[in-house]
């Protein structure tokens, strides 16, 4: 049976959904599950609750742990990649540091300067992943998770070997199911084409037997004005296709919200928000080391974990449709070849088949490119230890770009290199 690594399983809330999906599948009970990660206090956790899924299911899975990452990648079928470079304590710098620079940022991991330094500290370990799989497992298949996604995928297919890397997220479907909802229509009804770059892409197909919904969708907003108080509606109501974003996240992304004091009131953008979601995962992950210290467990829930549902497609050949995040390679062809962008894929026995998209709309590609920028230069920047690439991204990110001018933005980024050391790379540290 398969040997599934999770890596950054000391991500509890995270693995727990994963390992739900997972050891829920009939066909997949009697995998190897394999745990990894550096802190081992919180990797004797996720095994102790991994464990004790098996015993409550009664099923014959596998489990073990291992700090050593060769160890537990060597021979993996699939890798799902979960890790959080530097913790909860790199987080905090990312969002206090620019904070006092009058730069706001709600979630601080996609773009922007949190993203840009997330990606910084999390690309030399990623490339480490990607080495280790290329000589370890080079058939294995790795789902990422962590964000910046349109910079992680990019830099272990650009950086190592390895190039079976497929990033996964949920806005793509949910979004979809949030329009389904919004215009009252169930959504195996609709056909959906949704593409572009991770946490912005945009619904390019929403119909139903030829009605194109998104005239239900301009009536509801016309008679609510509270949904255009949404940054994602106004990105829609500008652009004519709607983003696949929340609209807290995909605010960070755009020059003309968070620098603005009357904007972030006017769009109800939640400033800071990920700093309380961390310290509530905090609280999750000691209720779940309770309960598992009492024998009482956690809870069983399946979730349709994309990685999950993916993994079952290739082991059983039951074939679905994912977003996935990919090289580009003409499959957008408005965009860099290069780049890393989402699509749907389907998936079955022969693995990840990304579909052909051809051109975006001129407007959605420029927005597309524009965060694609600072991709790239991140992700040149870490694989080529150049400070000076740091510093570029940093002024063409557009709330950073709109927030400082230039001597600013490069005492900011200044600031931030020292603050993180030895977790970024040595040449952007020189």
């Amino acid at each position: 049976m398969a040997r599934i690594v999770l890596v950054g399983a000391g991500s509890i809330t995270f693995a727990k959904n994963l390992l739900s999906d997972l050891l829920t599948f009939p066909e997949l009970s009697a995998s190897t599950i394999v745990l990894h990660d550096i802190d081992e206090a919180r990797l004797a956790t996720a095994e102790a609750m991994a464990t004790w899924m098996v015993g409550e299911l009664g099923i014959g899975a596998k489990i073990e742990a291992h700090a050593d990452r060769r160890a537990a990648l060597d021979g993996a079928d699939y890798v799902i990649n979960e890790i959080a470079v530097g913790g909860l304590a790199a987080v905090q710098r990312d969002f206090a540091i620019p904070a006092r620079y009058g730069v706001r940022q709600t979630i601080a991991d996609t773009l922007g300067i949190g993203g840009i330094f997330r990606a910084l500290r999390t690309i030399p370990v990623m490339v480490g992943i990607g080495n280790d799989l290329a000589e370890l497992a080079p058939d294995a298949t790795l789902f990422n998770y962590t964000n910046p996604m349109s910079m992680i995928p990019w830099a272990v297919y650009a950086g190592t070997p390895f190039r079976n890397v497929v990033g996964v997220c949920h806005a793509a479907r949910d979004t979809q199911r949030t329009l389904a909802g919004m215009v009252g229509v169930p959504e195996e009804e609709i056909s959906f084409v949704t593409a572009g770059v991770n946490h912005q892409a945009f619904v390019l197909r929403f119909e139903r037997g030829g009605e194109n919904l998104y005239q239900r969708l301009d009536a509801l907003i016309e008679s609510d004005p509270e949904l255009a108080r949404r940054v994602r509606v106004e990105v829609y109501r500008n652009f004519g296709y709607f983003p696949t974003e929340s609209s807290e996240h995909g605010s960070e992304y755009l020059p003309w919200f968070l620098p603005h004091e009357e904007e972030v009131e006017r769009y109800r953008i939640p400033v800071d928000i990920y700093l309380e979601w961390l310290a509530e995962g905090f609280d999750e992950y000691e209720s779940y080391k309770r309960s598992l210290a009492a024998g009482t467990g956690v809870p069983i829930e399946r979730g349709e974990e994309l990685a999950s549902l993916a993994i079952h497609s290739m082991e059983t050949g039951t074939g679905r449709m994912i977003h996935g995040n990919v090289r580009n390679g003409g499959l957008i062809s408005n965009l860099p070849q290069e780049a890393c962008v989402e699509v749907p894929c389907y998936v079955d026995r022969a693995g990840v088949q990304p579909m052909r998209i051809g051109e975006l709309p001129a407007q959605v590609a420029a927005l597309n490119r524009t965060m694609l920028n600072v991709s790239e230069l991140t992700v040149k920047a870490a694989l080529e230890g150049r400070r000076d690439h740091v510093y570029q991204a940093a002024l063409l990110d557009p709330n950073t770009a709109a927030t400082l001018p230039v001597r600013k933005v490069r005492e900011l980024v200044d600031e931030l290199i020292a603050a993180h050391g030895d977790l970024l790379p040595a040449g952007i540290r020189d």
